[in-house]
C-alpha cells in the first residue's frame, strides 16, 4: 500500500466533510491535530498513518440506530441486544468497515485498528490504538468536564520533557483515568458498558502494577 501523503490527507478531509455535520468535522480536525501533537512524542513515524485515522474515525457517528444497524447488516457484523443498548458503540465499528470499503486507499492494519478500537478499547491495545482513543477524547474542542480534566492532566504534566518511559508511564495512567470516567458516567447513564472496556483497564492496571 503506497505511502500516504499531504495531499492524500488534504484530498480526504475535503471527501470527509459530506459525512457529516459542521460540528463533527470541526470535532474531527481537532482529533487530527490532537493525534499529530501525540504522535510526535510517541510515534513519529506513523503519523500519516494516525491523522488519517483521526479524519476517519467519525465517518459514521451521526448515523441513528436503525442506519448502524443496517450498516452492520451490509457488512456481515454482529448486533447484540446488548450493543442495541449501547448505540454510541456501534459507529467505531461500522466506521472501521465503511473505511475498508469507501476509502480503501486508507485501510491498512494501522488506521482500521486504530478506527476500531477508539471507542471502547480492548485488552492488548497497540500503542497507535491509544493515541487515538486518547486524541478523542482530549482534542481541543471537547468542552465536557471530564475531557477537560484528562486534557489537563495529560499536558499538565508536560510529557514533552519526560523520558520515553515516563511518557509511556503518563499515556497509560491518562488511559486508565479515562476509562475510570468513562464506566461512572456509564454506571449513572445505565447502558451496558462494553466488555472490551474493562478488559482494556484491566490490562492498563495489571502493567501498572507490573511495573
Amino acid at each position: 500500500m503506497k505511502e500516504i501523503t499531504e495531499r492524500d490527507l488534504d484530498l480526504l478531509r475535503e471527501k470527509i466533510f459530506a459525512f457529516m455535520s459542521p460540528k463533527r468535522f470541526r470535532h474531527t480536525v481537532a482529533v487530527e491535530q490532537m493525534i499529530e501533537r501525540l504522535c510526535r512524542l510517541f510515534c513519529p513515524d506513523q503519523m500519516m498513518n494516525m491523522r488519517a485515522a483521526a479524519l476517519l474515525h467519525g465517518l459514521t457517528k451521526e448515523l441513528g440506530l436503525e442506519a448502524q444497524i443496517e450498516l452492520c447488516q451490509i457488512y456481515g457484523l454482529t448486533v447484540t441486544d446488548a450493543d442495541r443498548l449501547a448505540p454510541k458503540t456501534f459507529h467505531a465499528r461500522t466506521a472501521a468497515e465503511k473505511i475498508k470499503a469507501e476509502f480503501p486507499e486508507f485501510a491498512n492494519d494501522v488506521v482500521i485498528d486504530a478506527v476500531r478500537w477508539h471507542t471502547t478499547g480492548r485488552a492488548g491495545m497497540t500503542l497507535t490504538e491509544r493515541l487515538l482513543y486518547l486524541a478523542d477524547y482530549i482534542d481541543q474542542s471537547r468542552t465536557f468536564s471530564n475531557c477537560v480534566l484528562l486534557r489537563r492532566y495529560f499536558w499538565g504534566a508536560e510529557p514533552e520533557g519526560m523520558t520515553p518511559s515516563q511518557r509511556e508511564a503518563l499515556l497509560r495512567d491518562t488511559l486508565i483515568l479515562s476509562f475510570d470516567m468513562t464506566v461512572k458516567d456509564l454506571l449513572d447513564e445505565g447502558p451496558p458498558i462494553a466488555e472490551d472496556t474493562f478488559r482494556a483497564r484491566n490490562e492498563l492496571l495489571l502493567e501498572k502494577a507490573r511495573g
